[in-house]
């Protein structure tokens, strides 16, 4: 139901307040299918005036027509110069934005199970087989429907019995259209999933790029990406070659109706039943208007199907959701943070959690440590959502169920500052503030925090930080994103090894102002086991294969020489 309904709202996003563009290129659709008419008309007429035939208009007449014709001509061609770019520019920018929107509300535990890749290609790849074969298709199917309609009556008009003879004429490239059109449909679809591995793996290689150089891997990886680009170009190949086989079935059979036509209309005029070389001409001519629409539109539907196709699996990846979501508030977390008997598994993998049982007090500082795989990052990550809700046993937030809080809620609550930074191609202000609007007090006090007051004097807060930072140090990325965590002001500060990227000193000063930081719950996991540092917490929890070894003081734990003694003895 809920991949439906977003299907639904994704493909209104394509009306929504464009409605009136739509209408006005669809009136420059129909003025287009009248003008194919009305020329078809006017060609029997100088034809017939021509041959001298009786009962023909004048060729002054016919000249003031043929001047009015091109002025609606103009009009027309001004209606879609007005309306259709309009129209399909609103459309796609909407369907993009709401897609975008509904991927940024998706949670994080829900997004790390997704592939990337598939997002990539669809609001790239995806969307510009929907802007040709489900936006710009549908009008050009309104102007060849009201064309054939048009033309039909008209043929009507001048011959019935010769009406007849070219509808069955036409039964011949409509055969052919109904069995080669639904190939390209699937042709299309086939080429997108291909699009979306091709992204995946070009992402893959230039992600992985520094990897590939240190191992000297590039013939190797360059191997893989003409294994995946020659299968992409091989289903592009495919689809071009049947768009052109069904062009060439649809021309030979629209070529055989029209020849057909012909000398049956010949042969009548001959007979005497009252065809005049004019009406033959127009007969012919606007069988190409009654066999186009008729060898076209099951092509013209099925690749329309393929692109609604697109909208409809984009939907129900934007859908998807490992767990339901909470809808309780939080606002601030003024109580304690509890873990009550929590235990949490990868899916295929042992226990990386095991009877957790921890209380925190609200507004004190608590140290993590642990050898690596000791479960440090996955504690953090169940308390901000990040590994989803499959745990068993109780997370408590100010005595209410974590199950229960609203996402969004959540994030207000916590702060969390990472080892991994990710910092945009922005001003090194906008990556501090994530673009949102903050006093400058704040900003300058979180700068100063973070001691980027450096950084910002050489090169000002407007620098330009480069794709992924990739123009600052590490350890300034590193800053950044302190930066960012410390000016959210949330109730609960997460640092998972947020000083990694430092030196000694850096790190001992980053440190050393999250613990002076009041109202504020911290819990900082560290690998760097500084006794004056950790003398400061309000308490050191201890892990080791995915269970509390030993919490408590920096002092009562030197002085019980267990787990967290020979961890700090082994560090120093």
């Amino acid at each position: 139901m809920r991949t439906e309904t977003l299907g639904a709202q994704l493909t209104a996003s394509f009306y929504r307040g464009n409605r009136a563009n739509l209408v006005l290129a669809a009136l420059g659709a129909a003025v287009s299918s009248s003008l194919n008419l009305i020329l078809s008309w006017i060609l029997q007429q100088l034809i017939d005036t021509a041959s001298g035939h009786a009962g023909a208009y004048a060729l002054h007449t016919l000249a003031y027509i043929s001047v009015g014709f091109i002025l609606l001509c103009l009009a027309a061609s001004l209606i879609d110069y007005v309306s259709l770019p309009r129209f399909i520019e609103r459309a796609l920018r909407q369907y993009k934005e709401l897609a975008f929107q509904k991927l940024t509300e998706k949670s994080i535990a829900s997004f790390r199970e997704e592939d990337t890749a598939a997002y990539l290609s669809a609001l790239t790849n995806d969307v510009g087989v929907i802007e040709a074969d489900y936006l710009s298709r549908q009008l050009e199917m309104t102007t060849k429907l009201l064309t054939f309609l048009g033309a039909l009556g008209l043929m009507l008009y001048y011959s019935p019995l010769m009406t007849a003879i070219a509808a069955g004429f036409t039964v011949l490239p409509l055969i052919a259209s109904l069995l080669t059109g639904s190939r390209l449909g699937d042709a299309e679809k086939r080429v997108s999933d291909r699009n979306r591995e091709f992204t995946a793996a070009l992402a893959d290689c230039l992600g992985g790029f520094s990897v590939v150089k240190s191992f000297q891997a590039e013939n190797e990886i360059f191997r893989l990406f003409c294994s995946i680009n020659r299968q992409l170009e091989g289903e592009k190949f495919t689809k071009r070659r049947i768009r052109i086989l069904v062009g060439m079935i649809g021309s030979a059979a629209g070529l055989i109706a029209q020849l057909g036509v012909f000398v049956t209309s010949t042969y009548l005029s001959l007979a005497g039943f009252g065809l005049t070389p004019g009406m033959i001409i127009v007969f012919v001519n606007l069988m190409n208007f009654m066999i186009q629409p008729v060898a076209e539109l099951p092509g013209l539907l099925a690749s329309r199907r393929a692109a609604a196709g697109l909208v409809d699996r984009l939907a129900a990846a934007l859908g998807k959701e490992s767990e339901s979501a909470g809808g309780e508030s939080l606002a601030r977390v003024e109580g304690d943070i509890r873990f009550e008997d929590v235990s949490f598994s990868y899916e295929g993998e042992r226990s990386a959690l095991r009877h957790i049982r921890l209380s925190l007090a609200a507004g004190r500082a608590y140290a993590i440590v642990g050898g690596s795989g000791s479960g440090k990052s996955t504690l953090l990550n169940l308390l901000t959502g990040a590994a989803g809700k499959s745990y068993s046993g109780r997370i408590l937030l100010d005595g209410k169920d974590l199950r229960g809080i609203s996402a969004e809620s959540l994030f207000g609550a916590i702060s969390v500052i990472q080892q991994h930074v990710f910092v945009f191609n922005a001003s090194i202000r906008d990556n501090i503030t994530l673009f949102r609007g903050f006093p400058d007090a704040e900003v300058e006090e979180a700068i100063r925090r973070a001691h980027l007051e450096g950084l910002i004097a050489r090169r000002g807060e407007n620098e330009l930080c480069g794709e992924n930072g990739k123009a600052l140090s590490g350890g300034e990325r590193q800053r950044v994103s302190i930066a960012r965590g410390l000016l959210k002001k949330a109730s609960i500060l997460i640092a998972d090894e947020a000083t990694a990227s430092l030196d000694a000193e850096g790190a001992h000063r980053v440190v050393s102002d999250m613990l002076d930081l009041e109202g504020t719950t911290r819990l900082i996991v560290t690998h760097t086991l500084d006794a004056g540092l950790l003398r400061r917490c309000d308490g050191i929890i201890a892990l080791k294969d995915g269970a509390v070894a030993e919490q408590g003081s920096f002092d009562e734990l030197m002085e019980r020489k267990g787990y967290f003694y020979a961890l700090y003895t082994v560090a120093h």
